[in-house]
């Protein structure tokens, strides 16, 4: 994965993280790199115009990944909305029924939280947008918590790259992307349990 990361920004720049962001932000249910894109976006960012490394423009980077983020859970959520009784059935090997009952009950509980903590999470934040407008979500509660994580996701993990770019090496680039990423799931992770910690409770209760 890694040396596809650094194949795509090497050549095809800016525009190639661009359309990955967009399609893995509520387009195409695939586990696409986001996390180490950004990060690589933003490192390359701070190298120097005509080093041997690849020089990004550090502004529409972060500002183009933000806008691109927003607009594909956007689409995402709109897809929900219009087809989401025809996309979510019984025998779907991913938009199964069982998850749409689950995510409308979860969305009810957590609500734009859930949208925030899903860009964290891979192939998770592809999917969500579409849960959330399956699920009868509020466009203005899901337009709200979009847009706040589209800006902590992809404006804060290109920026860590960028200000980290003067000091690591690109030798340091993936181990420290694949950290990021670990870290970036621990929220997500507590809340699971706690949601879990919860089912058992009302099982117990029952």
């Amino acid at each position: 994965m890694g040396n596809f990361v650094k194949h795509l920004i090497e050549n095809y720049g800016t525009i190639g993280l661009l359309l990955v962001i967009f399609l893995e932000s509520g387009i195409l249910p695939a586990p696409l790199p986001g996390d180490s894109l950004l990060f690589l976006a933003g490192f390359y960012s701070s190298t120097k115009a005509g080093s041997d490394l690849p020089h990004l423009n550090l502004a529409t980077v972060v500002i183009g990944s933000i806008v691109v983020a927003i607009a594909g859970a956007q689409i995402g959520y709109l897809i929900g909305v219009r087809f989401g009784t025809r996309l979510f059935t019984e025998d779907a090997k991913i938009f199964k029924l069982k998850y749409l009952h689950q995510s409308h009950d979860f969305f009810e509980r957590r609500g734009p939280a859930a949208v925030v903590l899903a860009r964290f999470v891979p192939f998770v934040r592809t999917i969500v947008p579409m849960l959330a407008g399956a699920s009868t979500m509020r466009a203005r509660a899901f337009t709200f918590a979009n847009v706040l994580g589209a800006v902590i996701w992809a404006g804060g993990i290109s920026l860590l790259g960028y200000f980290l770019g003067d000091h690591i090496s690109e030798s340091l680039v993936e181990p420290v992307t694949a950290l990021i990423v670990l870290l970036s799931l621990i929220p997500p992770f507590l809340e699971f349990r706690k949601h879990q910690r919860e089912q058992r409770a009302q099982h117990t209760e029952s």
